[in-house]
């Protein structure tokens, strides 16, 4: 099996989850073309909802038949069933504000290897979308001294189901669920010093042309 293809798991669970996407909402995507087929490459995606990385590992694993590696809190991981599935999936834990080393060096390694990493770099799910939570460096950190290609993914949607106040079962019945992956950002710089957060920067204003578009395609005003 080539890097970043399926494996078995995301073969089995594809097909079974993928259904459940469809009752909850009525999806629009546009810009899968950015996406690369092969080698190393990250996605940075705004975080509305619980539900933004399944809904988004779903999506983009089963349009471009790859899997993608998210870097995902860590306390998710102590949970006995989400837990196991997550580490089934070859998942990346973090200590959220802790400057988890170790999960950056997974980061790295996983880009090294030429997969496909995804990462919420606002660090939680924000509680009054769509201005965006501060970028944190880690995106930075591990984009800068791989080179890889980061594109940046609007999502809006998933809010209108579950948003961080918590699960809402209202109307409407099947909400539009937008996702925008936008042209890769090419990094440039030493992951340090002003190259570092000029280059979080570009990622924020990047992110943020990206959710405004997310809430076009979806029908609501940016």
């Amino acid at each position: 099996m080539a890097a970043g293809e399926l494996n078995r798991w995301w073969r089995f669970g594809l097909p079974i989850v993928a259904p459940l996407v469809r009752v909850l909402f009525r999806r629009r995507v546009e810009g899968l073309e950015h996406i690369p087929l092969g080698g190393p490459a990250i996605l940075v995606f705004n975080h509305v909802s619980t539900l933004d990385g399944p809904v988004l590992a779903i999506e983009t694993s089963r349009r471009i038949r790859r899997e993608t590696r998210f870097v995902v809190a860590a306390e998710f991981f102590e949970r006995p069933f989400f837990g196991w599935i997550l580490r089934r999936f070859h998942q990346i834990p973090i200590r959220r504000g802790e400057g988890d080393t170790d999960a950056l060096e997974h980061a790295l390694t996983a880009l090294k290897d030429g997969l496909l990493v995804a990462i919420a770099p606002e660090g939680t799910v924000n509680p009054d979308p769509p201005d965006l939570l501060r970028i944190r460096s880690g995106i930075a950190r591990i984009a800068l001294p791989t080179g890889a290609p980061v594109v940046p993914v609007g999502i809006w949607g998933t809010n209108r189901r579950w948003p961080k106040a918590g699960i809402h079962w209202g109307r409407p019945l099947r909400p539009r669920l937008a996702i925008v992956y936008g042209a890769p950002i090419l990094p440039v710089g030493a992951a340090e010093g002003d190259d570092l957060d000029a280059f979080v920067d570009r990622i924020h204003d990047r992110l943020e042309v990206q959710v405004r578009e997310a809430m076009r395609l979806s029908g609501e005003p940016g």
